[in-house]
């Protein structure tokens, strides 16, 4: 077994730190826990699953919170977690390989998001940067931190999958909770900005805060200012920013503009089935819909292998093709996916059987 430090951040998160320091405490790992200025009992419950527990004033830098409890293990593999974060499924020997056949590389776990903290409907399932040699990389950025080469802060480098899945609960609050801290995030992604402002990333990131609480105008401006910018496919957020940019569209009135932005470099994103769900709603929003169109991007998807990545897409594709099927006055075949999907648990489908007066 090849030794690994865990490494966790915090403040103020005594309604998760248990949570996810529990599940930690069965495996072999050691825990490290810095706390950048709790007023509550966060470090005295962490107490109780670790002895490394450590402080770090707060200096409005997430990465130098999260290279502070790198010089703290005493490993040199690390894993990274956020207290929001539960580990759920973890395979030893699975690791042990992964490590051995990457030997410099960064591997990701799988994480999976929840609109809440109980486990219900899944928001995002995302592979994540989390572990690495830490003689090898460290963190940049004042927030929203990449893993970088140490050497020279590149975030391009080998990638590759680790068993390890962990549920992510960190979408909670109500709307005002939610917008400061989108207000908190920004004011530090502008600082960004103004050091570096053909970083397409800080753009990205912003209009991620925006979207988060139902701002698609500004997420709109924000994706948009980074898509003007030269994007290098290799790093993961690029695959991410289409998905949001076309929701922000779509939220916007923009389906033809999002359209017109995407035909040309749809094969950069096309291997992404969220991206082909997103391609498809674009088709069908278009005037007048374009159901034959879109109807290829949802066969695409039903067509892909299953994977973790991709199994929440499927539900938004069947009913896709059950709307397509409408337009197209093929109501058998729309009423049969309709069901289809429903049977996986998509709740627009399930409201469409229910006002049609079907089961």
């Amino acid at each position: 077994m090849i030794p690994i430090s865990v490494c966790i951040i915090g403040k103020n998160e005594e309604k998760h730190i248990e949570k996810c320091l529990e599940p930690l405490t069965h495996y072999p790992f050691e825990i490290i826990y810095v706390d950048t200025g709790s007023t509550d009992r966060t470090k005295e419950l962490a107490a109780k699953y670790t002895d490394k527990i450590y402080d770090f004033a707060w200096i409005g830098d997430f990465s130098a919170a999260r290279n502070f409890s790198l010089s703290k293990a005493s490993h040199n593999y690390v894993l990274v977690l956020d207290c929001d974060e539960y580990l759920t499924d973890l395979d030893l020997d699975g690791l042990n390989e992964a490590i051995e056949a990457h030997p410099k590389g960064v591997g990701q776990i799988l994480r999976k998001s929840y609109t809440g903290d109980d486990v219900g409907d899944t928001l995002a399932l995302e592979r994540i940067d989390r572990f690495f040699h830490k003689r090898n990389y460290h963190y940049i950025y004042l927030i929203h931190e990449q893993v970088a080469d140490i050497r020279t802060d590149s975030t391009i480098y080998d990638r590759y999958d680790i068993p390890v899945v962990v549920d992510h609960v960190g979408y909670v609050g109500t709307m005002d909770e939610k917008r400061m801290k989108a207000e908190r995030n920004n004011a530090l992604l502008f600082k960004e900005i103004e050091k570096d402002p053909t970083e397409p990333y800080f753009y990205f990131q912003v209009a991620q805060s925006y979207n988060i609480i139902d701002d698609y105008e500004n997420a709109y401006i924000y994706y948009k200012k980074a898509f003007e910018l030269p994007l290098n496919m290799d790093n993961l957020w690029v695959h991410v920013m289409p998905i949001n940019f076309i929701n922000s569209c779509l939220q916007t009135g923009r389906a033809e503009e999002a359209l017109t932005l995407y035909t040309p470099v749809y094969n950069d994103y096309a291997a992404d089935s969220s991206f082909l769900c997103c391609m498809g709603t674009l088709y069908l929003n278009q005037t007048p819909p374009q159901p034959l169109k879109a109807m290829m991007e949802f066969v695409k998807i039903l067509n892909a292998p299953s994977s973790p990545e991709t199994i929440n897409d499927i539900p938004a594709a069947l009913y896709g093709m059950g709307y397509c099927n409408e337009l197209l006055r093929n109501f058998p075949a729309a009423i049969d996916f309709y069901r289809k999907a429903a049977a996986k648990g998509n709740t627009p489908a399930i409201e469409k059987l229910s006002s049609l007066g079907i089961s």
